[in-house]
């Protein structure tokens, strides 16, 4: 299996930033002391901080299945403060592709490379 690499984007509904942020905190902990296999967890703000991108990279498919299981209801907590789309980028396995059919965020796999 190979790298994928996730884009997500939140749009922050009125209020919720400081809730946002103390979830984010939460994940990035999470990230940092229990995934073993995500390579770089990035946060990003616009200028008014009324939204947020994600940027995710991960060592393969089994490693973003188990984010998602270390993140568990914090998921939702963050689908709560915004309005989330997202992009992965790469050749997911067959379980991961079948984790993601219902959702939200987009696969893309690669056209071209230099």
């Amino acid at each position: 299996m190979s790298e994928l690499q996730g884009i997500a984007r939140i749009k922050l509904h009125e209020g919720k930033l400081e809730e946002f942020k103390r979830v984010a905190a939460q994940c990035m902990e999470i990230v940092r002391t229990k995934d073993t296999g995500t390579l770089q967890y990035d946060i990003y703000f616009n200028d008014d901080q009324s939204e947020c991108i994600v940027h995710e990279r991960y060592r393969d498919s089994e490693a973003i299945i188990e984010h998602a299981a270390h993140l568990g209801d914090l998921n939702a907590a963050i689908g709560a403060s915004g309005f989330l789309s997202g992009a992965l980028l790469g050749e997911p396995s067959a379980e991961l592709r079948a984790m993601m059919a219902d959702g939200e965020v987009g696969l893309f796999t690669l056209y071209q490379s230099m």
